[in-house]
């Protein structure tokens, strides 16, 4: 069953954030994942919710995703979003079996 990890995120220096999107994007691939959304026109409908940017990457399943998170190849990415390329709060969300 599918998995998606949803990204809310506020950049805050371009050059790391650009590092940062090299990084994941590679490391997001070779663990199976895909991106549904990146960073496109946000609306909101409901509530107080007003991310800046969102992202969602669909992964083959939860411990595809667990498996990307703590892997050695994104904690490279890892490490050049705690030097300031952003902030972002993560969620892990189990899809419906189809």
């Amino acid at each position: 069953m599918a998995a998606y990890v949803i990204s809310d995120l506020e950049p805050r220096d371009e050059a790391l954030l650009a590092e940062y999107r090299r990084l994941a994007q590679e490391s997001i691939a070779r663990h199976g994942g895909r991106y549904l959304a990146r960073g496109g026109e946000i609306l909101p409908v409901e509530g107080g919710w007003t991310p800046r940017q969102i992202v969602i990457v669909e992964f083959p399943s939860m411990e595809a995703a667990k498996g990307w998170y703590g892997s050695p190849d994104y904690a490279k990415a890892l490490e050049v979003r705690h030097r300031g390329a952003l902030e972002r709060r993560l969620i892990f969300v189990e899809g419906v079996p189809t």
